[in-house]
């Protein structure tokens, strides 16, 4: 499941140099434990692990996890991909509507009673999550939740001791982004963010073949989005009664509540919240943080970002539905590549070198049946300018990256070796952030100048303003965790 990158070398230079807030010593200290796991695991040594990773009471060492919002991604995608791992057991589930509660209880304990083929009942249901982090039997918790909650929630996770998998995109705000990549850090956690296309072949074969040149000097990427229709104004609804509204808010303002700004009532449809910039960016990092991720990857950028952004979009004039509509943004990086975004291109990422190009996506692969790339109909996950790009064979000598064959699947390995995970905290947090920087650059409609290390604009108080938001008490982070 798990083959630890031979590329680390550059990556880790960027990273010990990151950002004011991670100190070079504490950074290093956490990198030369993970790199003291790997050499032990190589050689072939046993791991020993401390029993407060699996729980005390966790039969056959099973990892207790808990799930933390369970609407429509935690239900096709996020349980799945663990339950059908032996060495892991969903014991809990959390979500502010009480109705998805039970649902989730009736779809895991179903799952285990038919695998067993016995009568199951060993999911405990939560409505504040604040309680499922207090179970010292529960080892580690995914977060599937709306954007605006990631961050907090994957804050007080780690601090609660327990290793976490989080949706992405990593943060509603880049300033979140870096109070989580803080946390985990200095809890000592395993965080893994939930980017799966790192667990696809074809986007890690991609970055192979463009790290090792196989299409001459890389010179610009391009980067395609699906869109987001925007939408009519809703009137005001009562609040369900198993809804707790006010917490499902969070740190957002208070607004009235209406169906299509949350979640369905009945039914696991795609969830309105996606497209109100109240709570999440829109396709920019939605799907943004994937295409982002998976660019960086190939760059050989994925610890730093652009120094300088600049583009338009537009926006809905009315309605409740308001994230981006069309748009087209260019960041411009220290080594000289140009990434364009654009809902323009195809939706895959599209490599240009000095001898070649290299086009990726997920073909027609869905992680939800209403995922905007059902709707395509090109199959095609992998092309090239040259077919003989593509039946390249990366030689023992050249670069190989991390390799894993299922996401979930290598949090729960890395839960066990305390080696980092393909998506770990910081990384996520830099694919996010850089698709913010581009967010903030359809808003202003001119061009930004961003210095990646200290995560600000340069000379522009304007853009610096938007690298945070407001907070809503209770649901806050510490302002010395924000700082």
């Amino acid at each position: 499941m798990l083959t630890p990158t031979t590329d680390r070398s550059k990556n880790e230079t960027v990273t010990a140099t990151i950002t004011r807030a991670i100190s070079r010593r504490d950074f290093l200290h956490t990198a030369a434990r993970a790199s003291a796991a790997s050499a032990i695991l190589a050689a072939g040594f046993p791991t020993i692990v401390p029993a407060s990773v699996f729980g005390q009471t966790a039969p056959s060492n099973r990892i207790n996890i808990g799930a933390i919002g369970t609407g429509r991604i935690s239900r096709v995608h996020d349980l799945p991909g663990i339950w059908k791992y032996d060495n892991a057991r969903i014991m809990a589930v959390c979500d502010l509507d009480s109705n998805r509660v039970a649902d989730a209880k009736t779809l895991i304990n179903g799952y285990y009673s038919q695998k067993t083929g016995k009568p199951y009942d060993g999911v405990t249901g939560y409505a504040n999550y604040h309680e499922l982090l207090a179970n010292k039997d529960v080892d580690a918790v995914v977060i599937s939740t709306p954007d605006h909650w990631h961050a907090i929630l994957a804050v007080h996770s780690v601090q609660a001791g327990k290793d976490v998998y989080l949706q992405k995109p990593a943060s509603l705000t880049i300033a979140e982004g870096r109070a989580m990549s803080n946390a985990v850090n200095a809890s000592g956690r395993i965080l893994q963010i939930g980017s799966q296309q790192r667990s696809t072949v074809q986007f890690r074969y991609a970055a192979e073949l463009v790290r090792n040149g196989r299409i001459g000097q890389l010179q610009r990427v391009e980067v395609g989005l699906p869109g987001d229709p925007s939408g009519d104004d809703e009137p005001e609804m009562p609040i369900p009664k198993s809804l707790n509204y006010e917490m499902w808010l969070g740190s957002t303002p208070d607004v009235y509540y209406t169906e299509k700004r949350v979640h369905p009532q009945h039914g696991y449809d795609r969830p309105g919240w996606l497209r109100c910039e109240q709570f999440g960016a829109g396709m920019i990092t939605g799907w943004g943080a994937h295409h982002v991720d998976s660019a960086h990857w190939a760059m050989n950028t994925e610890y730093t970002g652009p120094i300088e952004v600049s583009g338009w979009a537009e926006f809905p004039a009315h309605g409740l539905w308001d994230v981006h509509g069309k748009f087209r943004t260019e960041g411009v990086y220290a080594n000289g590549v140009k990434m364009t975004i654009s809902g323009d291109f195809p939706n895959g990422i599209k490599f240009y070198g000095s001898e070649g190009w290299l086009f990726v996506s997920r073909g027609n692969e869905s992680v939800t049946g209403s995922d905007p790339v059902a709707k395509l109909k090109d199959p095609q996950a992998l092309a090239a300018s040259d077919p003989r790009i593509i039946t390249s064979v990366i030689g023992p000598d050249e670069i190989h990256l991390y390799k894993s064959d299922d996401q979930h699947g290598n949090w729960l390995d890395c839960i066990r070796s305390r080696q980092q995970p393909i998506s770990p905290a910081e990384l996520g947090h830099r694919a996010c952030s850089t698709c913010l920087v581009h967010h903030i650059v359809m808003k202003l409609k001119r061009k930004v100048y961003w210095d990646p290390l200290t995560e600000r604009f340069h000379n522009d108080d304007e853009a610096n303003s938007m690298l945070a938001r407001a907070q809503r008490s209770p649901y806050t982070l510490a302002p010395s965790t924000l700082a």
